[in-house]
Order: structure tokens, then sequence, then C-alpha cells
């Protein structure tokens, strides 16, 4: 007997490790894609521009184009609230599906959007509803995808499997700059204006079902209130059936008392049905510290991320094909080291990851951008890119790991993505939109920089009043 209970054992735990890496390669692998769709936007902004805003400068239509990206994280916020309350009731799994679909039908406005020639203002009006539903999209799926890598990692663990959550972001940058580089070495401007800038958008949509398919098959963590204990309790006395305990129970002979023992604490552990209210009035201060501390990464990722090709191009006069693949860099070195980042946090504590990363970065981000805009140079770029991207990573990828560990079960969906799409939204999406008009007012090179350092200084001060619950349970918190 003891043979077979170790053998059983034994497949258990080889089922339990086949399913989270299950789960790992599921969620990266459909998270880069939406991530691709979500940000090839800014890689094609200098060639985007003309076509749809030609009758501003070139100053203006770099800015109306950055604020046609940012308008999709206006509604990031709405996005997770919504999905993330649709995710706390019916499943990680299902809005993160719902999450995919909705980002390829942004993918599909952009395609087929007419030029500002062809149609005028209609091609920039379904411009903008296409980053508005994608920002929708990308509001909800952050939340869900982080809180299901949580939900299924050890405790001693979870840094490790949501930092693949910042790499698979990474990845989706990368492929996304990889592909408009390609195209751009490859096109000549006139094609890349005709056509060639729709092709991404496509690849985009064709990515979908595949996402899709690979997150069907996902284990969900969210305990469905059909199979809560409770919930068996009460469809048995709908139909007339009563449990042996429930024949001998005193309650059986009451009505009152027989509805009062519905309301067990098994019942209590389904899934909360207004996961938004309880949020926004039981957890505020969760919400207020949560917001301060994801902006520093949150702008950091938009400026060293996406605005640096633009910057690179337009400021310093560098090569388009090399400022994209600055950016490939970037991304690569996010997926590579993101999970080292994940399993130092795990071993170190949070904070103490994100703190020393944050105060490396405001030290660096002077000298970096000094060093080159004193010589620009394909050569320096790549090598601040590379550094900064480090520094990304190291403070990045144990913020998203806090967000979800700040908030109980039932409502961890909902407070993850509250968090990230208000963090994001203003700061976050509207950095690109900011460093423009910094750098216009001031003519300083340096405006950037500038602005990274006070944003990543006041984003770090809120980690002395969130608690670390590196290695604890979180699922033990009061629902």
């Amino acid at each position: 007997m003891s043979i077979a209970i170790a053998a059983d054992s034994g497949r258990q735990h080889l089922h339990s490790s086949t399913m989270r890496r299950r789960v790992i390669a599921g969620t990266t692998i459909g998270n880069a894609l939406e991530f691709f769709d979500f940000t090839v936007f800014t890689f094609l902004m200098l060639v985007i521009g003309p076509l749809f805003f030609p009758a501003a400068s070139g100053y203006g239509q770099l800015l109306l184009t950055t604020a046609t990206f940012g308008v999709g994280f206006l509604m990031r916020p709405v996005g997770g609230m919504l999905i993330g309350s649709y995710a706390d009731r019916h499943g990680r799994r299902a809005a993160m599906t719902l999450t995919l679909w909705l980002m390829g039908l942004g993918c599909a406005l952009i395609a087929a959007a007419p030029t500002y020639a062809q149609m005028g203002v209609v091609g920039p009006v379904l411009m903008v509803l296409a980053r508005l539903i994608q920002g929708f999209a990308a509001g909800g799926e952050v939340g869900a995808s982080t809180t299901l890598l949580v939900e299924h990692a050890p405790a001693n663990q979870r840094g490790f499997y949501s930092s693949w959550q910042f790499g698979s972001q990474s990845l989706g940058v990368m492929l996304g700059a990889l592909t408009v580089a390609l195209l751009t070495a490859t096109l000549s401007p006139e094609q890349m204006q005709a056509w060639g800038w729709r092709v991404p958008f496509v690849i985009g949509i064709l990515t979908v079902p595949v996402g899709a398919y690979i997150r069907r098959n996902l284990e969900e963590t969210l305990e469905a209130p059909e199979s809560s204990p409770g919930n068996h309790a009460r469809q048995a006395v709908q139909a007339g059936h009563t449990t042996p305990a429930a024949r001998t129970s005193p309650a059986a002979h009451s009505p009152a008392r027989a509805a009062d023992s519905r309301l067990t604490p098994a019942a209590s552990t389904a899934p909360s049905h207004q996961p938004l209210r309880r949020v926004f009035t039981e957890h505020k201060a969760l919400v207020v510290k949560g917001i301060l501390l994801v902006i520093g990464g949150m702008v950091c990722a938009q400026i060293i991320g996406f605005y640096m090709p633009a910057y690179a191009n337009k400021q310093l006069g560098l090569p388009a094909t090399s400022t994209l693949f600055a950016s490939v860099v970037l991304g690569a070195i996010g997926f590579l080291i993101a999970p080292f980042v994940g399993m130092l946090a795990d071993r170190v504590g949070r904070k103490k990851v994100i703190f020393w990363s944050r105060a490396a970065t405001v030290c660096a981000l002077l000298p970096c951008f000094e060093w080159l805009v004193s010589a620009p140079s394909t050569a320096r770029l790549m090598t601040v890119i590379a550094l900064l991207a480090v520094l990304l990573a190291l403070q990045t990828a144990p913020v998203i790991t806090m967000l979800p560990e700040l908030f109980p079960k039932a409502v961890r969906t909902t407070g993850m993505s509250v968090v990230y799409g208000l963090g994001i939204s203003v700061f976050g999406g509207f950095a690109q939109f900011f460093v423009t008009w910094l750098l216009h007012v001031t003519g300083n090179p340096m405006a950037p920089a500038w602005y990274l350092m006070v944003t990543v200084t006041l984003s770090t001060v809120v980690l002395f009043w969130i608690q670390d619950r590196t290695g604890h349970a979180i699922d033990t918190q009061e629902a």
C-alpha cells in the first residue's frame, strides 16, 4: 500500500510540475503575442504620422502620433476594472482569452484603416478607436495573466513565475521591433508608406487563434461558483435532495436555520460577485500604494523601451534601422534575465531588489544620456539601451509580483488590474507625449533623463509603506 501511495504521489507531483510548466509557457506565448500587437504601433510612429496627420509639422505629426499611442492607455483602467472583475467572477483563463480576441480586433482595424489621403479624418478616427480597444484589452490582460501565474506558483517561487509576465512583455517588444526593423531594411520608403507598415498588424491578426488555442488548455485557478460545496448544498435543496448529514441536522427541520446553514465558510470561498466595489471600498489604501509603486517602472518602460527609437532618430540623427535594433536588444535582455530577476527577488525579497535597482537607475540616467548626446552613435545607443534594460528588468519584474500579492484571492485580479491600469494610464501611456513636449519647449535633449529621474524617485518612496510578502502564503488573507 505504501508503494502505491508513493507512486500516486509521484504521479501527482509530475502532473503538477507539468501543469505549471504549461501555464508558464502558455501565459508567456499568449502575452507576448498580445504585447506584440499592442506595442508594434510605437515602432511605426515615424511612418504612420505623415500618413494620418499630413497637415501637421514634423513635430506635430510626432506629437499627434504619440498621443494616439497614449490614447490606448486611457482605456487601460477601464479594461482593468471590467475584465479584472470578469476574471474574479468567471475565471482568469476566460478573461485572458477575451483580451486576446479584443487585441486582434484592434489590429484588424489598424491594418484596414484608410490613410488621410484616402478618406480624410476617417483614418485617424479608426486609428484612435483601434487603440482604445487595444488599451481596453491590455488593461485586462496583465492582471489576469499575472494572477494566474502567481496562483499556480509555490510560495517560495512566486517571483520566478510572475517574472515571466515581464519576460513575455519584453519578448513581444523584441518581436515587434525586429519585425519593423526587418521591414525597414528590406523595403523602400515608398513601399513602407504604401503597404509595408500594415504587415505587422496583419501578423498580429494571424497570431490570435494560436494564442486562443494555447490559453483554452490552461488550468483555471479560480474556483467556480458551481463547484463550491455551498452551491452543491443549495442545488441539492432546490432539487429536493438532502445529504445524510443534512437529514440528521436540526437545521433540516427549520427553514430559517436551514437557510443560515447554507452560509458556510466553504460557500464564502466562491468568487465575489462585486469585486470592483470591494476593491474600492475595502482596499483603497492598497490601490493608492500600488499605483504609486507602479508609476516608476511604467515610465521607464515607455521611454527606454518605446520612445528611444524615435528620440535617437529625430533628436540625434541616428539611422532608423539601428534605433529599431536597439529596441530588439532591450526586449531580448528583458526576456532573458527576467526569470533570474524573479529568482533573486524570491531569495532576498522584492523590496530590496526594487529599491537598489531604482537607485542605480536614477544615478545612471544622466550620465548615460549625456554620454549618448555628446557623440551619438549606434554603438553608444546599444550600450546605453543594454545597461538601462538590465536596470528596467531588475525593478519591474518584482513590482509585477508584488501587485497581486497585495490583494486577497476573491478580488486579486480586479485589484491588480485597477492598480496597473491606473498607474500606467497617464504617467506611462502619455510619457512619450510629455517628453516630446518637454523636448520642444526646453530644447534640451536631456529632458527625457530628468523626467525619468523625477518619476522614478517619487515612485520609490512608497516602498516604505508596502508589506513585502516574499515567501509568505497569500491565500490565507481574509477574502
